[in-house]
Order: C-alpha cells, then structure tokens, then sequence
C-alpha cells in the first residue's frame, strides 16, 4: 500500500478530514496538516483501533510461519555399458539418470481441507435429515389423526351392536320368566333348572360345538367315573345366571376352572371374535389413476421454447425432444421454436392449441392507435409520389427540376444511392415526392418507396427504352397495387423515340390511353423542362380521382423512409407522416427504437415546429438509429413507448433464434461436407445510411458460390469505430466504409492489426472489388493440357534405354521434359516421363507433327505396336467467380 496524504485517504474513504484527524489522534498519532503523509504502518495502527472500538478483534497473525508443504528432490546419475548386436563393434556406455520427486504436506493442512469439504456436505445432510425429519412428522400427524378417527367410529359401531345385544337378551329373559310362571306348579324339578331348560337349548345353539359340555364328552377329554363324585357339580348348580342370562360356567362339570384353564387343559385355543372393521370415510390416497387421457388446452405465441411448451403440456421435456427429432427438427430443451412447429408437437401428443391471449404493450398501443383513428376527422391531404425507373435515365434531374434544385450533383458518380423525400409547393398543390435509386442492388429501396405511396411515377429514357429496373418498377408497382404515370424523359435529344417505350412497355402490360388503355404517358425533358407542367397536371388529377384523405389531429404515425447516424446529431430518421400531427416533444416508437421528438426539419435543413399527413421531415432525439421501412407511431407517455420498444427487440431475438436453432437434418447433412472446401470471406459493412448498409448487405452475400461465401459479420450506420476494428480483428475480416471514415482509435486498431481498410463511394466499386478479394481467395488450380500424341508404328530392342519406340507425331508437339501417358485402346496404361526423344540418331528437345522420332518411356519396356504416347503439360489458372 503506497504512502498517501490524509486528504487523499478522507477523500477514499468518504470520511471528513476533521473527523479521520480526530480518530488518528485517538489512536495515538498526532497529525495538524491534512496535507501530511501517512505510511501504510499508521494505516494499519488505525485500523486496528478502530477495529477494538467497534467490539471487533483484529485478524490473529500466525506465528508459525512454518511452510504448509515440503518438496524433496533426488536425482542420481548411473552409466550402463550397452554392448552392440554386431561383431567386432565397440560397447556403448549410456549416461542413466533418475529424476525423484515427492512433496510432503503437513498433517493440519490436509485434516483443514478435508474439513472444508466434509463441512458442507455434513450441513447438506443435516439439512435433508431435518427435512425428512419434518415430514415423517408431519405424516404421523396425519396417521395418528385418521386413527383416533377409526377408534372413534369403532366405539360408536361397538356401542350400537351393544345395545341391540342387550335388547335380545332382555327380550330373552322376559319370555324365559313367562314360561316358567306357566310351569311353575306342574313340574317337580328345581325351578331354577326348569326355568333355564327351555333358554338352554337356544344358548347351546348360540355357542361353538367345543364349549358345550356334550361335545367336551363326546370327544372323551378329562372323562370322570362316579366315584370321583366329590369333585363333580350337579348340571344345575353348573350353570349360574350372569346379566340374566344363563351360562356353564364351569365345562366339563369340573370344579376351579375357568375358561381360560379349560382351554389350557384341553388343548385347544379360546376362539377369537373377528372384528369387522368399518368402512373408512376417507380416501384411501392423494392421487387416482385417471381413466383416460387428459387433453390440454395450450397457448402458443409466435415463438416458445422446448421447456415452456412441455411445461403447458405436463409432460416431460425429453417427450417433446423426441417427438421434434421424428419430425427432423434437431432442437435442445432450451431452444426456442416457432408457432408452427409447436403446434404439430402439441397436436401429436394429443393436445388442443389454442391462441395465446396477448395483454402485453403492444396491445395496448394497437388499442389507443385503433381508438384514435376511428375518432378522428378525415380531411384532404397531398399526394405522395415515386419516382422509380432505371439507372440514369434522369429520375433525380426531373425532381430537381420540379424542385429548382441541384441534387444529383451531390451524388457521388451522379447515381442516386439514397431515398431523398421532398415535398414541392407548386401553383396546383402540394406534393410530396419520394426519389429512389435505379441501381440493381437498391431493390429494396425501391419497395419501400413503392409502398410508402400513393402513385409511381415511371421514369423511361425515350433514347434508351425499357431496362431491367424499369420492369421491377412495375413489378413493384403491381405489387403495393398502386397507379401509374410514365413520364418518357429526353425527348430533347434527337434519337428520342417514344414509341419505341410504348411498345416495349405494352409487353409488361402497360397499355397507353391513346392505345386504349388506362396509363398516361406524358413526354418530358429534365434539361429543358417541356412537359414537366402536364406531368404535375396529370399527378393532381390522378391524386383527385383517389380522394386521398387523412385525420390531420390527434397522434402522428407514419413510415421510416430513411435512418442514418450523424456524429454531432446522434440518430436521424427521415419519416413519412401519414396521419396526425407531429409536434416537438412527443414520445414516439419507431420498430426497436423509442424516444421524445427533440427536434424536426424538413428537407433543407430547416427546423420546423410540426409535420402533418404527407409531409416527410427528419426527426432526432431516437435512442438508436430505427431499420428504414419501419412504422413510427407518437404514444401517451415515455413507458409505454420503452415497454413497446423492448417488447419488440425480444420478439425479433427470439425470431432470430429460431432462424438459427430450427436446424434440419437434412440441412445439416448438405452442408457437412462443405466445411473444408469452401472458403469464407468476411466484410464488416459500414454505410451512411441504413438504406445503403441493407443494399450493400444483400449485394455482397449474393456474391456467394458453392467455393466461396461471402459472410458479412456485422453492417450498421455511422463512422467506423474501435469496436467495428476489434470485431474485424477477431474474425480476420475486411472493413468496408461506404462514405463513412474510421475515427483515430479505430485506425489505430487497423494498423496495429494490419487489417483490410477500403473506402469507398460508389456501390459498382464495392462489388466489384470484393469479387476481386473472392477471386484472391479462391487461389489457382492446375489443369493439364495435352500438347502432343504420337502412335507408335514399331519397337526397337536397345541395351542401353530398353524398349524404343518408333514412333509418328500425329498431333501437336512432343517435347522432352514433359510428363506422358501410355494409352491402348484409349485406355490409359502407364503415366510418366520420357527417358529419350531422337531423331535420325540426335537428341531433339521437341518433334512437331507429321515427323517420325524414337522415344524412350522411362522405366516401362512394354511399348507395343498401335499403342499411343500423349504428352501433356500442367498449367496454373486462376480461380474465378
């Protein structure tokens, strides 16, 4: 710990100074001057006073500064002679050491770690003893409950069945007293015997056979003679009257026994009453078996994972697994899945899908903007208008011209690479026109424009006719089912023929009015203005016909037509107002992004207060720059428009991992073979704006082919910075800025890495230079190009070169020091090299055609007559695209 002054350690410990001086005099140093400097010793006499005022002792310093581990080492170093196989050869001597090592740790030491470990694992199964514990308690609670229960409802049963039994024997007893009133004065016997007779038999029945006195005799048990009459009893006096009713008390006539000796004496058991238990009220368990399958009702989204949908399912997550894998979808548990495939695991295991209720905030914003709309007043508003066509066939010259202005000169080649939205005042109206690029690779662009508007305006060169582009214009035309105006431009120039657009337009089913059909056609010039007021005249009367109307209060939404990161104004997006009112301060979401309209201007550059419908002003104040072609709505409040935008950044993740996730096994199986034959080039894309990012993006990854793929890692809007360095560092990866620059921390990671920086402003020159980097990639293959073939007419024996053969050049040349193939029958037989090529006795480099030689096949001497030697040679070409 360094040496620092008493005002910097007040300021590290947040403690005033006055304070830190009077605890540093308590504990016994003295110090006047904040500025004073205090050693890591006072630091440490300060902190252990401290310590003993707040009632804490301080850290015990160990005395034993004996080492934990001791570790011995021996090397020795013997020699051995090795004596050798082979005769006569010298003995070898062989240095030999052995290298010991053992390491001795003190007995404490080891006992403390094996405490460490035995400590948690003793508190985890004190943990789950007490848990057990606590059940088996809480199960004898329940067990003991349901007893006292059962013995409840037992005694009530045993006094029921006790009472009715005491009514019998009353019943009983009154008829046996009856009987024997009737009896009383003609029978001599004793009363009390005649009175039990006729119960008796009734009792005997009740009884089991073994405890009547009959059967006692009838088995011969303990059998008495009538001398032993002293120790017999008379049948009467045997039977008493117990509760009224009247028993043998005594079996077998004897004297002194009871029941139980009785038993005893005789053998057998005293019978045991079954006891019928009753019936319990309670269930006998929790669970029950179900009788038949149950069937959910499941809510899916647009995405879930593996788990949620095994969970709303109550199975288990394996089961879903396995019933993805039969239906080729290779997915783990924590995998996120689509709507689709969800519905067909959920469907195979016999449940019924059902539609998620969504209460999230984008409902709610769909429900104030629904509310809104349907209370807002409709009024007219101004048309939009596309401008599409093909590449330079004069769409931004005819804008300019409209707007007075020089736009195209700004353009960098003199190409339009950005979607500019303009709205022009004219003497007739207002209009608001959307300019496109005509480029092949700004395809999307010209979408978006297609279906942000109201009519298209297509731009045809009558010196150039129908080109690819302007098909697509129409194609995306058709496809936001919009109407459409031709304008044919330079029909200044002197090889302008119009007709020959009508009739290549007439093949894509644009038919003109004069022709019949119900597409104006009105002929123009951008340099000289002729006919620039009848196309505005055309565009207000189509726009009139349409009856464009649009609430111009309430809450502003509308379109994304362009988004670009600037460095002093942080993001900016070009929006379309399509309804309500834009103003200053609202909260807006817009796709991923959110935040409040801090300040708009229109397309000069001017700032402006507030934007209605068709009106395209540029906004600021976003939390990051939105994707072109997403919609922007104004919300209530802040949080609601946050909770939007993360709700929205979650779904597109998600999206994106189930692109990523659903792998197939037969995808998996195309590509398996790919990993090690096709090469991979990858671009980090920056551009100025996010229309040209998109374009560049989708232009470039066509570029790919079955030898090379073009892998662009990361495109995003604005200046190129360190991170966009570091990830182009790691991935070894080509930096594209397309009219943006690296700032200094950026380039210093370029050139500390030495990385591929290339800058550009035209879209031809990036495509055609990563074709030309691709092309690098791909290296040179060797081909093999035949040179020559001679037949061979004849075979000459020599004893220096073996086999020779004569031979005629039938085509090309023959040279020496080229490789050769032996072919008969065209069938290759031999491939190698000439050992010799004569004429006429002379060593020749080469023999041209038509001109006999002998050759000499190296190492091969079965050369036949009718067999034909090609000689070839190998060549590098480069590899292309």
């Amino acid at each position: 710990m360094s040496d620092v002054t008493i005002k910097q350690l007040a300021k590290v410990l947040g403690t005033p100074i006055d304070k830190l001086l009077a605890q540093l005099a308590e504990a016994g140093m003295k110090f006047n001057d904040p500025e004073q400097v205090i050693s890591s010793t006072e630091k440490v006499k300060l902190l252990g006073f401290l310590r003993r005022t707040h009632g804490k002792h301080e850290a015990p310093v160990e005395t034993n500064s004996s080492p934990r581990q001791i570790t011995l080492k021996r090397r020795t170093v013997s020699e051995i002679t090795v004596t050798p196989g082979q005769r006569g050869a010298q003995a070898k001597t062989v240095n030999v050491e052995v290298r010991q090592k053992r390491t001795y740790v003190k007995r404490s030491v080891v006992e403390e770690e094996a405490n460490a470990q035995v400590d948690p694992q003793r508190e985890d199964a004190i943990r789950k003893l007490e848990e057990s514990q606590l059940k088996r308690e809480s199960e004898e609670a329940v067990r003991a409950e349901a007893e006292r229960r059962r013995q409840e409802e037992d005694a009530k049963l045993r006094a029921t069945e006790e009472a009715k039994r005491k009514a019998v024997e009353e019943e009983t007893r009154r008829k046996a007293e009856e009987e024997a009133k009737t009896k009383k004065d003609t029978d001599t016997k004793p009363p009390r015997r005649d009175a039990a007779a006729p119960a008796a038999p009734a009792k005997e029945a009740e009884r089991p056979r073994h405890d009547r006195p009959g059967a006692r005799d009838a088995d011969g048990a303990h059998k008495h003679k009538q001398k032993h009459g002293s120790h017999r009893m008379p049948a009467g006096e045997a039977e008493v009257e117990e509760n009224g009713v009247v028993v043998n008390r005594y079996f077998g006539a004897e004297l002194h026994l009871s029941q139980e000796g009785s038993a005893r004496r005789t053998g057998r058991k005293k019978p045991k009453m079954r006891q019928v238990e009753p019936a319990r009220s309670g269930p006998a368990h929790a669970f029950s078996r179900p009788t038949a399958p149950v069937i959910r009702e499941v809510s899916v989204g647009e995405s879930v994972t593996v788990a949620e949908l095994a969970n709303k399912m109550a199975v288990k997550g394996a089961e879903v697994v396995k019933q993805l894998f039969k239906m080729g979808v290779m997915a783990t548990i924590n995998q996120v899945i689509d709507h689709d495939t969800a519905v067909l695991v959920a469907e195979e295991l016999g449940h019924k899908v059902v539609a998620e209720t969504d209460t999230s905030a984008e409902t709610t914003l769909l429900a104030q903007t629904g509310a809104e709309a349907a209370e807002g007043d409709l009024a007219p508003r101004p048309p939009v208008v596309t401008i599409m066509g093909h590449v330079d066939h004069g769409k931004t010259s005819l804008l300019d011209y409209i707007r007075r202005a020089k736009v195209a000169a700004g353009e960098a080649g003199g190409i339009t690479q950005h979607i500019g939205a303009y709205h022009v005042e004219t003497p007739k109206g207002v209009i608001t026109f959307l300019d496109t690029p005509g480029h092949a690779a700004f395809s999307s662009m010209r979408a978006r424009g297609a279906q942000s508007t109201d009519i298209v305006v297509l731009v045809v060169a009558a010196d150039d006719g129908v080109m690819p582009q302007t098909v697509e214009a129409i194609q995306h035309a058709r496809a936001a089912k919009v109407p459409l105006l031709v304008a044919m431009n330079k029909m200044d120039k002197p090889e302008a023929n119009p007709d020959n657009v009508k009739q290549g337009l007439v093949q894509y089913e644009v038919v003109p009015e004069e022709w019949g059909g119900d597409v104006q056609f009105v002929p123009v010039s951008a340099k000289t203005g002729e006919g620039v007021d009848a196309l505005l005249d055309a565009i207000l009367v189509q726009a009139e016909v349409m009856e464009l109307k649009a609430a111009p209060d309430g809450r502003a939404a509308g379109t994304v037509i362009e988004s670009s990161l600037d460095k002093g104004r942080g993001p900016v997006a070009t929006v379309l107002v399509q309804q309500g009112m834009l103003k200053k301060g609202d909260f807006i979401v817009c796709g991923i992004e959110y935040g409040r309209v801090r300040a708009l201007f229109d397309e000069t550059g001017n700032q402006v207060a507030e934007a209605g419908p068709s009106i395209p002003v540029q906004v600021l104040g976003l939390s990051g720059v939105p994707n072109a072609g997403d919609d922007f709505v104004v919300v209530a409040d802040e949080r609601l428009a946050k909770d939007v935008a993360q709700q929205r950044q979650h779904t597109r993740r998600e999206s994106r991992l189930v692109k990523a996730a659903g792998n197939r096994m037969e995808d998996m199986v195309a590509q398996m073979g790919q990993g090690e034959s096709q090469q991979t080039l990858n671009l980090v894309v920056k551009a100025d704006v996010q229309g040209s990012a998109e374009a560049l993006r989708d232009s470039l990854t066509s570029i790919s082919t079955d030898a090379i793929k073009i892998n662009v890692i990361a495109s995003g809007v604005g200046g190129i910075t360190e991170s966009d360095a570091t990830l182009a560092a790691a991935s070894k990866a080509v930096i594209i800025g397309f009219n943006v620059r690296a700032d200094a921390s950026a380039r210093k990671v370029i050139d500390a890495n030495n990385l591929d920086l290339r800058y550009f402003s035209i879209i031809y020159d990036v495509i055609d230079q990563v074709k030309q980097v691709a092309t690098g990639l791909l290296g040179t293959e060797v081909r093999e190009e035949i040179i020559g073939t001679a037949e061979v007419r004849d075979v000459f024996r020599s004893s220096k070169f073996g086999a020779i053969a004569g031979c005629m050049v039938v085509e090309g040349t023959v040279k020496r020091h080229k490789p050769i193939r032996v072919l008969r029958d065209n069938t290759v037989i031999f491939q190698g090299e000439l050992e010799s090529l004569r004429r006429f006795k002379e060593n020749v480099d080469e023999v041209r055609n038509g001109m006999e030689c002998g050759i000499g096949v190296k190492q091969y001497n079965d050369v036949k007559p009718g067999d034909q030697i090609e000689c070839f040679e190998r060549i590098e070409v480069a590899r292309t695209l």
